[in-house]
């Protein structure tokens, strides 16, 4: 019998032969999330958009709180998707809502994905509601993922689970990855108050940073905060701490800056302008806040909490409930005056990184669907 040969090239064959998976990620809407696809876009994994939470305008991309949370919205749209990918944006559901949403799935066969970007969440200052939280996803999940060694080894700790280590993806995008960083004179450092969330520290760490500064050429502190602050209106407002930064700018030990929330544009020039980013967190677990840093050749000084040193290059120092400890913050703070220009993120390998972390995902999933 005469053997046919199909004329078409095997790889062209064998993308023809792989299905594109649908999933419902919560959310699809974040830069981590927007990494995970191929930098060149030719995935086979389509995301479905996050649907438009009650109240938000039609112009919105805010995806909080996540509808797809709903086990309404699983009963109504289960053929839309294939797997369900849960990253983050749960903080509201409570443990029975997320029993709930699992049951949902599995009425309709439908594998859960758990990315554990947090062991601790941030945002919240008792950890009792997250961990109750984790207490259901963890062990229900068919397969689990995180960033980092550690946080891998306590999940296992914790739950006896094994979850799949993947690298967080790079923040930054092209152009802004490969663009040189502008010159400027002196050693500036950092530190970010942001809205003051729970898990921050940043009043402690500032005091000591200005002890230091004036021990180190050309070093000066910058401080920003966001405007809402000094809004009584607002859930961030901190009267307080704001008064006590404004004390120190008024007797020209710090350069404070008060403003609103930065695009990304913005934050990438902020970013640029400093020499060394010191983040003032008491709890935590990953950071991509680090990981924009490290893609801009920006230092990062990490606190010992959590498992931020695990990320990236880093600078590591002693952190507690009540402040930094001293010398441990001062040695990671010389370090990186001594150990300029810190280490930069090269843009090749970061796309290469991202493109295994996507093929990761996707062999995850096809192993999920057999």
């Amino acid at each position: 019998m005469k053997t046919l040969v199909d004329p078409t090239p095997t790889t062209l064959r064998a993308a023809r032969r792989q299905r594109r998976i649908r999933v419902a990620s919560v959310p699809a809407g974040h830069v981590y999330v927007a990494h995970l696809q191929p930098p060149d876009g030719d995935g086979t994994v389509d995301l479905l958009p996050d649907p438009r939470p009650n109240g938000a305008p039609s112009t919105s991309q805010r995806w909080w709180p996540p509808v797809m949370l709903d086990p309404a919205w699983v009963e109504a749209h289960h053929r839309d998707f294939d797997v369900f990918h849960l990253h983050f944006g749960f903080d509201a559901q409570s443990p029975a809502e997320l029993s709930a949403l699992v049951a949902a799935l599995r009425r309709h066969g439908k594998p859960l994905v758990q990315t554990v970007h947090d062991l601790r969440n941030p945002h919240q200052p008792d950890p009792r509601p997250h961990r109750a939280a984790l207490d259901v996803l963890v062990p229900a999940a068919d397969r689990l993922i995180t960033l980092t060694r550690g946080a891998a080894d306590r999940i296992e700790l914790l739950w006896g689970r094994t979850a799949r280590v993947l690298p967080h993806p790079h923040v930054v995008a092209e152009p802004e990855l490969s663009a040189p960083r502008p010159s400027h004179p002196g050693f500036v450092i950092g530190v970010h108050a942001k809205s003051i969330r729970p898990n921050m520290r940043p009043l402690p760490v500032i005091r000591a940073l200005t002890d230091l500064v004036a021990d180190l050429p050309g070093a000066r502190l910058r401080v920003d905060i966001h405007t809402e602050t000094a809004d009584p209106r607002a859930h961030a407002h901190a009267p307080e701490t704001l008064a006590a930064l404004r004390s120190l700018a008024d007797a020209g030990r710090i350069d404070l800056r008060v403003h609103d929330y930065f695009d990304d544009a913005e934050l990438w020039r902020y970013l640029r302008s400093l020499d060394l980013s010191v983040l003032p967190y008491a709890f935590g677990t990953h950071s991509g806040w680090l990981e924009a840093c490290y893609d801009l050749g920006t230092a990062v000084a990490v606190p010992d909490c959590g498992h931020y040193a695990e990320q990236r290059p880093c600078h590591l120092y002693r952190m507690s409930d009540d402040g930094p400890d001293p010398a441990s913050l001062r040695a990671a703070v010389e370090a990186a005056h001594a150990g300029r220009p810190a280490p930069r993120a090269d843009p090749a390998r970061r796309a290469a990184e991202r493109r295994a972390v996507a093929a990761a995902h996707r062999a995850l999933y096809e192993d999920l669907l057999r």
